[in-house]
């Protein structure tokens, strides 16, 4: 057996670890990683695009939406598998998320998998490695499940939608609960942006393998469609929207209250009547009188945090926050322009408790891209 084959039979070294925006104060050191076995076969029959003998490659693929998409084009100009564009999660029906690397729940960790990269080797050393080891980021669907506060034990069914309806995942909640199901995962195309790709361990759930995620169907209390060869179906009535509930979601500024999603603002959903103008003599709404009248309680919201560009940006206390009014273009390609400071703001993150520093992303060297 080869040295590179070694290596790759040996492990995926696994580790929960913090979190944070880049350019936040460091969180403390991480307990000592967690570690599981795998097996070269489960990472061979992964994906052709795969590193060295298997191991998960950092390489970056287009085709296979690994760069991140800063395109905006109106969801009425969409059909087909694109309207799937932004991979939401679906409760039952109803939206609860959004698999994007600025929008995870506040309390979900990544795990860390071994990885090979390539490096230069000196000019004077031959036999020196054209690789080296690193680690790459992903997140485990349990742990993504638990953030948001979904009951695994009580799932009948999540699917898992691949680029086309009939390779989807599908997985129940006693899948869920084996050892296998830690190495069912899910990582972004430029590791800290980009698109939701899945990782299926071999033989989990039905056996689907696709490449890249374009919606997340859970169901708890409604009945589970099918998946054929032909695509989704519901009582043998084809599904080729988000079941139980329409056209999956597309655009807005998603705004949500302790990880889940509570509003999303729409710019062709905006009332005229409800706006004032601003000195430039732009149409501006009341952010806080907006997001009551979707039904937000704000009586325990303390703090807002702006999100854009994938990150956590600018953070606000909510008596601030509450008072800022937002303007709408088709200029914003979809976000809004927040407060007298014209803050770019593409989604909000609202909180009932102070978020730590500690509880940022941080953004480790080499994953910028």
């Amino acid at each position: 057996m080869s040295m590179a084959r070694w290596f790759a039979v040996s492990v995926l070294a696994l580790a929960a670890c913090s979190d944070a925006k880049g350019k936040q104060p460091e969180p403390s050191p991480a307990p000592a990683p967690a570690r599981i076995d795998a097996g070269i076969a489960q990472l061979e029959a992964q994906s052709p695009n795969a590193g060295i003998e298997g191991i998960p490659s950092k390489k970056k693929d287009g085709t296979k939406g690994d760069g991140e998409d800063t395109d905006w084009t109106p969801a009425e100009h969409k059909k087909g598998m694109s309207r799937w564009k932004d991979v939401g999660v679906y409760l039952d029906g109803k939206p609860i998320g959004f698999l994007t690397f600025g929008e995870m729940p506040i309390t979900l960790k990544p795990t860390w998998v071994k990885d090979k990269v390539s490096q230069n080797k000196p000019a004077n050393c031959p036999e020196c490695p054209a690789w080296k080891w690193s680690e790459q980021r992903f997140y485990k669907f349990t742990d993504y499940l638990k953030a948001m506060n979904v009951p695994i034990a009580k799932i009948k069914q999540m699917h898992v939608y691949g680029p086309k309806l009939s390779q989807s995942v599908v997985v129940t909640g006693k899948d869920l609960q084996t050892k296998q199901a830690e190495g069912f995962m899910f990582r972004f195309g430029t590791d800290v942006a980009g698109k939701a790709l899945p990782w299926v361990p071999e033989g989990f759930g039905n056996g689907k393998t696709p490449d890249k995620i374009s919606g997340v169907m859970i169901y708890i209390e409604r009945k589970p469609p099918t998946v054929t060869r032909e695509g989704i179906e519901l009582d043998g009535v084809p599904q080729t929207g988000v079941p139980y509930y329409g056209e999956p979601i597309r655009g807005g500024i998603r705004v949500y209250l302790d990880d889940k999603l509570a509003a999303i603002i729409k710019r062709q959903e905006l009332d005229p009547k409800q706006a004032t103008k601003n000195d430039a003599g732009d149409l501006q709404w009341a952010l806080g009188e907006y997001l009551k009248s979707k039904g937000i309680d704000d009586s325990k919201i303390v703090e807002g945090w702006v999100i854009r560009a994938e990150r956590r940006k600018e953070k606000f206390a909510w008596a601030d926050l509450q008072k800022m009014s937002f303007a709408a273009s088709s200029q914003a390609k979809g976000g809004i322009i927040l407060g007298d400071a014209k803050v770019q703001t593409n989604a909000i993150a609202l909180h009932t408790r102070p978020i730590k520093d500690s509880e940022l992303v941080v953004i480790k060297p080499g994953e910028e891209w």
